[in-house]
């Protein structure tokens, strides 16, 4: 791993990760949830989407109470309770929401089971503020997203084996003979919430630093390597910065889109394909582990491995992540050999990564564009097509957290812990773009033409790419003109 100030924080980060795994399991989990409910209590597919808005509203409404509390204590929390505190506090809070899918799930309570979700997200919400601006602080800043790349990679291991352990839980088989019980869910989320407190005291000890020194904008060297310094006492806030006010929209439609892209596919299969709801876990989960392909190919930057040998990964590292994908579904006991075609999709997302040549601004307008086509050829298409196009956006959905955090945050100085918890309260898209796409699959468009809801957030996030550029080169930032170690 990189270092930071000489000294070595690679057992911390990996400590770290784990909070990044939670994460990607629960969010996952929601797209069976989803479809099981629907059936089960007869929802529309706008309500049933009130599972993906509870989920990720609490992440605002965690960022609001964290922003207002600071302020009115006069100190931020993190930097007054500390990064590990923080950590450990809202993997407590998670757990407690846990408890409540038990007589949700007895019940078959929905109003149960989301505002259990919610506590869970109000937790996490908490996790998230403190461990992207420690994965940012635990290295060489100028390699910050590649480790937050890395940390997505294990977020979306999470992704990839959620739905298929929910599904399995509430099944009882990976047959579709099997029918669904709701009763079932409280196994999976209790013990995901045992686990929680174990990480909790893990945290509590573990040699995760309290304390981080600013994120400051020395990170960005200029071509004759005299360091930038973006002069950010002279704004009172985070939100007089317009890459940061900007990048805030970014991450609510680009969180959105990503959600709602995989939330409302089981209906379109189900409607479209017939496909019982029992078999649609392994799609989903490849989704989630197309995710994880883009990202593990983006965190090969986080590592101090040779030019050569970083082209050499980033075209093999993709593949490894999707036999990972084939190795969890065959073990489930799923029939892969229909998946063995998107080894060719995969290709695309090799070449993106190499046009864009370590500008996020860059990757962002390239993976963008790459989104509206294949949105644009699952509503032209139809069968499995359709749904492999659908999918697929989930590779081109994969490295723009970073994309996006990166360049919101540069040039904010000593307001990057404020614009970062700003971000995270942004959050909500998945669940406003989720209920928005669903409301309209039900109403106006149908199901398959709703991922035009899709479409406008890419549209947005190329806008972004563009105008976050000039932003920053107005301020004396140029990502074309500095190196930036890994490539992204």
């Amino acid at each position: 791993m990189e270092q930071n100030n000489s000294k070595s924080y690679g057992s911390a980060l990996l400590t770290l990760i784990t909070v990044f795994f939670f994460w990607g399991f629960v969010a996952a989990s929601n797209d069976i949830l989803i479809p099981v409910f629907k059936e089960k209590l007869h929802l529309e597919q706008w309500q049933s989407q009130m599972i993906s808005f509870a989920f990720y509203f609490a992440y605002t409404v965690g960022s609001i109470i964290y922003f207002f509390v600071s302020k009115a204590s006069g100190n931020d929390i993190l930097n007054k309770y500390g990064y590990k505190n923080g950590i450990a506090g809202g993997l407590i809070l998670s757990a407690l929401g846990t408890l409540l899918f038990y007589p949700a799930a007895e019940s078959a309570s929905f109003y149960l089971m989301i505002t259990g979700l919610f506590i869970v997200g109000l937790g996490f919400s908490l996790q998230q503020i403190a461990a992207n601006a420690l994965v940012v602080a635990l290295g060489d800043p100028k390699t910050g997203a590649q480790r937050l790349s890395l940390t997505g990679g294990v977020n979306n291991f999470g992704t990839t084996i959620g739905p298929l352990l929910v599904s399995l839980a509430i099944f009882g088989s990976v047959s579709a003979k099997h029918v669904a019980s709701i009763s079932a869910v409280k196994f999976p989320y209790l013990i995901l919430g045992a686990l929680f407190l174990v990480v909790a005291v893990i945290f509590k000890f573990s040699k995760v630093p309290n304390k981080i020194e600013s994120i400051t904008d020395n990170v960005i060297s200029s071509p004759t390597d005299i360091s930038t310094d973006v002069k950010s006492t002279d704004k009172k806030s985070a939100l007089n910065y317009l890459q940061l006010s900007l990048g805030m929209i970014a991450i609510f439609v680009y969180v959105g889109v990503e959600v709602s892209t995989a939330s409302n596919l089981p209906a379109f299969m189900k409607e479209k394909l017939n496909i019982p709801t029992g078999n649609i876990a392994p799609f989903i989960s490849l989704y989630w582990a197309s995710l994880m392909i883009g990202r593990w190919t983006a965190s090969v930057g986080a590592f101090n491995f040779s030019d050569g040998t970083k082209k050499i990964l980033r075209v093999v590292t993709p593949y490894i992540a999707f036999a990972v994908f084939l190795a969890v579904n065959k073990l489930a006991q799923h029939d892969v050999t229909p998946f063995y075609i998107y080894a060719f999709v995969i290709v695309v997302l090799i070449i993106a990564d190499l046009l864009s040549r370590g500008n996020p601004a860059r990757q962002l307008l390239i993976f963008s564009g790459c989104a509206i086509t294949a949105l644009f050829i699952g509503m032209l298409s139809t069968g499995m097509v359709s749904v492999f196009a659908f999918i697929s956006v989930g590779l081109f959905c994969s490295t723009l957290w970073p994309c996006i955090y990166t360049l919101a945050v540069t040039g904010l100085g000593n307001h990057t812990n404020e614009g970062s918890s700003f971000l995270i309260m942004m959050i909500m898209g998945g669940g406003f773009i989720s209920l928005l796409q669903g409301y309209l699959a039900d109403h106006f468009l149908g199901i398959q033409w709703s991922y035009l809801v899709g479409v406008g957030c890419f549209v947005y996030l190329a806008f972004y790419a563009i105008k976050a550029k000039s932003t920053l080169k107005s301020q004396g930032i140029d990502f074309d003109t500095v190196e930036l170690k890994g490539g992204h």
